[in-house]
């Protein structure tokens, strides 16, 4: 299969959400208050009191786990405070930024793209990238053996036009099968079910598979379910980005270097997580005990926490590339995505510590006295 094939197959995802329903990978719209790390001695950053930084109760979000669990955000903003808010999906992380009721967010690629367009670019920029990869397609093995054994199926996706969605919609066309996008009706029928329902009704029979991302998918093969399909395998290089770092603007203008700590804290964190894998998945699994009531159990855990890499570049060439496919396959009026990303930070970050600037694709904005790539 050629590359931009399968590639194409994937991307429509992030750019489709403005004609279709907001979403987000999580299971809400509310946030919980996780409350402050202890205040690390030192100057304030930037003078601010507090900065308060927001992720989803998921292993795709590990970075934000592991930074805040570990204490890697609170020692980069020395004498401010770093609180941290857990959001259940995108829709009410944007309305958080724009409120400015948060700072820093670790998003989807699809609520981005959506809360960035849908604001005409006034709301958000991306300063950095968090994490690649763990979303899959898991079957019933007693009714589905092969990808042609899906036709005819019910196949459950988190919501209608969320990133899970749209990818399993698209990859489903690519096999030839009609899918009426709204209704889910066709040759396969998508049920949009919540990720914390998916695993009952996949227990009881009601769906015979889900494209879901972890630890969802993980879950259902804890219950006896099989990996048909690992996404990762419809992109080249086997990356794709499933987490980005954004903040309000506003706040990028007036706090660069509180913006700068908490690069350098998701930096270190990252590079904790990859030196250290085990240790790193006990500390986001204590996060998402503290924050949700409940740990993961280890079959779960472990191969969900295997599916996902965690990095510091934003993959911002997928992005670009998503949105270019969307408009390609009509579903999307061409947007204009340039100055969604602002990589002008991450870049000192990285060049402070001896690696590689990253790749904005174009899309990104200049700071004064910022380094910036030129485009390819």
């Amino acid at each position: 299969m050629p590359a931009t094939t399968a590639l194409r197959r994937a991307l429509v995802v992030t750019a489709v959400l403005p004609l279709l329903a907001l979403a987000a990978c999580g299971y809400g719209s509310q946030a919980k208050d996780t409350g402050t790390a202890q205040v690390a001695s030192g100057a304030r950053t930037d003078g601010l009191d507090a900065i308060r930084i927001g992720y989803f109760g998921n292993l795709t979000h590990g970075t934000a786990l592991v930074g805040a669990e570990k204490g890697f955000f609170q020692k980069e903003l020395k004498g401010t405070e770093a609180k941290y808010a857990v959001f259940n999906a995108g829709p009410s992380a944007i309305e958080a930024l724009n409120s400015g009721s948060l700072d820093v967010a670790f998003l989807g690629p699809s609520p981005a793209v959506n809360g960035y367009t849908k604001a005409d670019g006034k709301n958000l920029r991306i300063v950095g990238g968090a994490a690649s990869g763990g979303v899959k397609l898991v079957v019933n093995p007693d009714k589905v053996t092969s990808v042609e054994d899906v036709e005819g199926k019910r196949i459950a996706t988190p919501q209608l036009g969320n990133t899970q969605d749209v990818a399993f919609l698209n990859w489903a066309a690519e096999q030839g099968w009609r899918v009426d996008p709204q209704s889910g009706k066709g040759d396969v029928t998508v049920v949009r079910s919540d990720n914390k329902v998916t695993p009952d009704a996949f227990r009881s029979g009601s769906v015979d598979g889900a494209w879901v991302p972890e630890p969802t998918a993980s879950r259902l093969v804890a219950q006896g379910g099989k990996v048909l399909l690992d996404e990762s395998s419809l992109w080249p290089d086997g990356t794709f980005v499933i987490t980005n770092i954004a903040v309000r603007q506003e706040f990028l203008d007036e706090h660069p270097k509180a913006v700068e700590a908490v690069l350098r804290a998701s930096v270190a964190s990252n590079g904790w997580i990859n030196a250290h894998p085990d240790e790193a998945k006990k500390a986001a699994n204590a996060r998402l005990a503290a924050d949700t009531g409940k740990p993961l159990p280890s079959d779960v855990l472990d191969p969900a926490w295997k599916s996902i890499t965690f990095l510091d570049d934003p993959l911002a060439a997928t992005l670009r590339a998503q949105a270019g496919h969307a408009v390609e396959a009509g579903l999307l009026e061409q947007p204009d995505l340039k100055g969604i990303y602002d990589l002008s930070l991450l870049r000192k970050v990285l060049r402070a510590a001896g690696r590689p600037a990253v790749d904005d694709a174009g899309l990104g904005v200049a700071r004064p006295g910022s380094h910036t790539l030129p485009r390819r």
